[in-house]
């Protein structure tokens, strides 16, 4: 990936131009360049590449724009040209934005496949600029791949190297509980919930930064693969459940981002990381468990899983009463119902933490909803032999109750608490959002954070 952005003064330019004013630029320009736009400004075409006078080089690259308000202007480029280096014109904030939508729109999984190398590069100028789109390219990159490596390749024990890979990157520190002894620690649900793989279920644990920074703590669903267990999935839903690790995948891109932009606070990134399988030991509809906080609960389905890990993961990241608590996870299909695939929903229990997250999101173009923690909802996870269920009576606010189960374990008179239900998936590709793996909400979030911690 780093290839693809080089620090550089010059390189062939690109000019966005809004298609209102094209005709007034097209004036300023020499002879060949109005020919070539001239005579093709009817079509439909949106880029288009300017040779040198008797030559086939690129002299320029002119992209005709509706407007500047999007920041995927560049998102379809790097695949398009030729080889080369090509900068970017425009103001410093204009260039930092395209220049992110470029380098996301090269990206490519082909750990498994062959294809067309992207050979386009782009020259940044302003050091600071190159820093800041590296950093966040990088950690949406990570999380592409964790996302979109196929389950036998990310199981527990994998996702458990990257987290290593990332404490030795960053001179962090890392453990892991492992197997049986998720029960000798008090972590029954993680346990449970993993138990019938051969892939021995794991609690990952990396911890960063100053002791005397304010606590930030992030946890991430890390199901590798989700059968929906006992309650076996159809082969639809099972399809794409490799992706159902997609919440550990964002915190870990997150970590990344905090730790190489030098955040002041002391990190702790906690993973429960299971495969839901099938066999002779897997939990079943009607057992009930006692939580690491105590609480017991009664599976009313065991594809409802992934609530179950993150609550013992949820425990123990309150015991340390955080600054501010953060969880990722693809937990429910009722937010996708509710809110589509590329809008990812969340749920706060602090009014200003939840507006500031929204108002970054805004202006990062990484826009995050908020979903109501609506009380009333409780009583639907009731259970006649257990403190609760694992999941609602009803699929009706199945995103909601899914939360609502979450907030038993934490203490939010104590701790800020942000929940993101997210799709971690493009179903489409978009200019710089190709489909598969994606990251969503992890630019608001990260600026959310900077703006609270870096004053």
């Amino acid at each position: 990936m780093r290839g693809l952005l080089v620090q550089a003064d010059t390189g062939i330019p690109i000019h966005f131009i809004l298609k209102s004013q094209l005709d007034d630029w097209l004036t300023t320009q020499s002879s060949l360049i109005q020919s070539i736009v001239g005579a093709l400004k009817t079509t439909n075409t949106k880029h288009f590449f300017i040779p040198q006078t008797q030559s086939t080089n690129l002299a320029a690259v002119v992209s005709v724009v509706e407007s500047f308000d999007s920041m995927w202007l560049a998102g379809d480029l790097a695949k398009q040209l030729p080889k080369g280096i090509y900068q970017i014109q425009g103001s410093d904030a204009f260039v930092e934005q395209q220049a992110l939508s470029f380098v996301l729109g090269a990206y490519q999984f082909s750990v498994y496949k062959s294809l067309p190398k992207v050979e386009a590069q782009l020259a940044v100028a302003d050091q600071d600029i190159f820093k800041r789109v590296m950093q966040s390219a990088e950690a949406i990159y990570l999380v592409r791949d964790l996302v979109n490596t196929p389950a036998a390749d990310m199981m527990p024990q994998h996702l458990a190297e990257a987290m290593i890979e990332l404490s030795d990157r960053f001179d962090g520190q890392f453990s892991q509980i492992i197997g049986d002894e998720l029960l000798e620690q008090n972590y029954p649900t993680i346990h449970m919930v993993g138990r019938a793989s051969d892939n021995k279920p794991r609690l990952l644990d990396l911890t960063w930064g100053d002791e005397t920074h304010p606590k930030l703590t992030l946890v991430g669903k890390g199901v590798c693969f989700d059968s929906g267990g006992l309650d076996l999935k159809p082969a639809s839903g099972m399809r794409n459940m490799k992706k159902d690790m997609g919440g550990a995948a964002h915190v870990i891109g997150l970590a990344q981002m905090i730790m190489a932009a030098k955040l002041p606070v002391r990190l702790r990134v906690l993973v429960p990381a299971v495969e839901n399988a099938v066999s002779r030991n897997a939990f079943r509809p009607g057992d009930v468990i006692k939580t690491r906080k105590g609480i017991t609960v009664e599976i009313d389905n065991t594809d409802a899983e992934g609530r179950l890990v993150l609550c013992d993961a949820l425990a123990e990241a309150q015991s340390e009463s955080p600054d501010l608590l953060v969880d990722f996870a693809t937990l429910t299909g009722a937010c996708r119902v509710a809110l589509g695939t590329e809008l990812p929903g969340f749920f706060s229990t602090d009014t200003s933490v939840a507006a500031g997250l929204i108002e970054h999101g805004v202006n990062a173009q990484d826009p995050v909803w908020q979903l109501p923690l609506f009380g009333q909802y409780k009583d639907l996870f009731k259970s006649d032999v257990a403190d609760m269920a694992n999941s609602g009576a009803t699929p009706y606010g199945g995103a909601i109750t899914a939360a609502l189960y979450l907030k038993e374990f934490i203490e939010p008179e104590q701790t800020p608490w942000v929940h993101f239900d997210v799709m971690a998936w493009n179903t489409r590709s978009l200019p710089g959002r190709p489909a598969g793996g994606e990251g969503l909400g992890l630019r608001a979030s990260f600026d959310y954070l900077l703006s609270r911690y870096v004053k």
